[in-house]
């Protein structure tokens, strides 16, 4: 319980008092007519840096103008390539890249290739593992093995020249079998 004043210090305190003008009451602030709209940041490409300190929420991103594992070619080209009878007019090896620079590669390969008028692009990225688009491997490996390989399907997907892949399917094996995928290109309508 606090202690009382003595009869000295509460006229004392009463003469204090006294000499002290009050504050002027603050106004209360004004509500924001609308909260202020912030865009969220464009997503960045994976690279091989160190994680961030805490794990941010996957960015969502619009669905894929096209998928192009499922779509169908005609029998004849499926068995061609099944054989290994089709050559690749233009063929890319990302091996040594990080994603970022694998990815721009693909899509210039791709855009050299419809300017030049390709079919079948041989596109080699090393063999798909299991769990490559989870943790990284041991042995300080800071990439998981087959990242670039599991991206593939999606980068296609996403890409600026998605309307004119046909479509994707694995390589034979005269042609780098599990390490490497046709993407097969829209012919010009000028052929």
């Amino acid at each position: 319980m606090p202690r009382r004043l003595d009869p000295d210090e509460s006229a004392l305190w009463k003469k204090v008092a006294a000499t002290v003008k009050p504050l002027p009451r603050a106004k209360a602030p004004l509500a924001p007519a609308a909260l202020p709209t912030v865009s969220p940041p464009k997503p960045t490409p994976r690279s091989t840096a160190a994680p961030a300190a805490a794990p941010r929420a996957p960015a969502k991103l619009p669905p894929p103008r096209r998928t192009h594992q499922a779509a169908t070619l005609d029998g004849h080209w499926d068995r061609r390539l099944r054989k290994g009878l089709v050559r690749p007019d233009l063929s890319i090896d990302l091996h040594g890249h990080t994603l970022a620079s694998a990815q721009a590669l693909l899509d210039d390969a791709i855009g050299r290739g419809l300017m030049r008028g390709a079919r079948v692009l041989l596109v080699v990225a090393g063999r798909l593992r299991p769990g490559a688009d989870r943790l990284p491997q041991m042995h300080g490996d800071p990439r998981p093995r087959g990242a670039i390989r599991a991206s593939l399907p999606d980068w296609l997907a996403y890409s600026p020249h998605a309307d004119q892949i046909v479509a994707l399917r694995p390589a034979h094996i005269s042609h780098g079998g599990a390490g490497a995928v046709y993407v097969i290109l829209r012919r010009s309508r000028e052929d």
